[in-house]
């Protein structure tokens, strides 16, 4: 399929109603529609086109977007996250760098715990501080 063909396979996905989206899925992707509404389904069977003409994403990619699904295998922010603390009436943003490392105040720490030390005083765990942690309920 080239591109003009996915473009045109996107026009015309636009303004199907959604029966006609229903019989288009069945068709394409040779399974039942999902039970979701026009707009939804409008979006999914585009995206489908759009992977199946042009490539979709690694099967790491789909490992790692079930397993973040399911609230697994995170192990901390990714680069670019930036988190926000208010301690003692003061907002406190952190910025996670492309090494990991934590932008704070002007400066690189090497962990979120670094930094919530030094805007406390005391020992916190960063992630607990900055709210990446939630605490298991007793039962």
């Amino acid at each position: 399929m080239t591109r003009v063909d996915v473009e045109t396979e996107l026009s015309a996905i636009e303004y199907m109603s959604l029966a006609d989206l229903r019989i288009a899925w069945t068709r394409r992707v040779k399974t039942t529609p999902p039970k979701v509404s026009a707009g939804l389904l409008r979006l999914a069977l585009a995206h489908w086109v759009q992977s199946k003409a042009l490539g979709g994403v690694t099967r790491a990619t789909e490992r790692k977007l079930r397993e973040l699904a399911c609230g697994k295998s995170q192990s901390g922010p990714t680069a670019g996250t930036r988190l926000v603390r208010s301690w003692q009436g003061k907002a406190h943003v952190v910025t996670i760098m492309d090494d990991q490392r934590v932008h704070w105040n002007d400066r690189d720490w090497n962990s979120l715990s670094e930094v919530a030390r030094a805007i406390t005083g005391t020992r916190w765990s960063g992630p607990a501080f900055f709210g990446l942690k939630t605490r298991k309920r007793a039962a």
